[in-house]
């Protein structure tokens, strides 16, 4: 399923590119967003550019992120540049602010369902996720930063009429993204399973966090259960999940937001 959503939110993506970002010199944000301005300029495909931008990145997320994380983002990576070289370059309206518009908001809803159900679309993403957790910059604001460097270099390029739209179509973006997916939210996982010790020991090996274990039993049933709860970050439960449903096909797993952390959280 979260492949299937992968490709989708690329072809999103790639059609909010060719048909309205495109056409009139206005950049996204991003490696993408990178892969316009360089496309624009030169007469190499905007598909190619953005796949050989994301390989060293890629790279670069294997070591620092782990297999999962960068499977799935080579997926949207694959597919975004496969979708970006076979869609045409063809307006779907003739005024610039109508496709600053739907651009921002179309792409950002491509965005944020990759990274609601795949944890990474690639690109600066990686390097804000790492940045973030190194310091205490939060990856909405790392983004936000590297994309207004963007803006600027569009400015420059083109003209500064051309780099408010682009400003215009990221912000769009950004609002759309976060009411599909909020990057940085923290969340508290229950995990209410018969197998707690397996999936205890699984997780300590994958997940850099630490455990409750309490001990209950069945409402209905009486039958024993070990409740195991996390605060962990949004881009961890798709991992977590996988691991508890492999030892435990019938776990419930509980998932709310947290609101606020006091002690220690390791952004790792």
């Amino acid at each position: 399923m979260k492949y299937v959503t992968a490709i989708v939110g690329s072809l999103i993506i790639a059609f909010a590119f060719n048909f309205f970002l495109v056409p009139y010199e206005i950049l996204s944000g991003g490696i993408s967003g990178v892969a316009i301005l360089i496309g624009l300029v030169t007469p190499f495909n905007i598909g190619l550019i953005n796949f050989l931008l994301n390989v060293p990145l890629l790279i670069l997320g294997y070591y620092k992120l782990g297999k999962t994380i960068t499977m799935n983002t080579l997926i949207c990576v694959g597919s975004l540049s496969l979708f970006l070289f076979i869609l045409p370059v063809v307006p779907a309206t003739h005024n610039i602010l109508l496709s600053t518009i739907f651009g921002g908001i179309i792409s950002g809803i491509g965005v944020g369902l990759i990274l609601k159900y795949s944890g990474t679309s690639g690109g600066l993403d990686i390097i804000a996720i790492i940045m973030s957790r190194a310091t205490n910059f939060s990856v909405g604001l790392l983004l936000t930063g590297m994309n207004g460097i963007i803006v600027l270099v569009s400015g420059a390029a083109f003209d500064w009429e051309i780099a408010l739209y682009t400003l215009l179509s990221i912000y769009l973006s950004g609002l759309v993204i976060d009411q599909i997916h909020t990057n940085d939210i923290k969340v508290t996982m229950q995990i209410v399973t018969s197998k707690g010790e397996l999936i205890r020991e699984d997780l300590l090996k994958s997940i850099y966090r630490g455990i409750t274990i309490t001990e209950g039993y069945g409402g209905y049933t009486k039958e024993k259960k070990q409740i195991l709860m996390m605060v962990v970050t949004r881009y961890e439960t798709l991992r977590i999940k996988e691991i508890v449903l492999k030892h435990d096909e019938h776990a419930f797993i509980n998932i709310f937001k947290t609101v606020e952390v006091v002690g220690v959280f390791v952004k790792n």
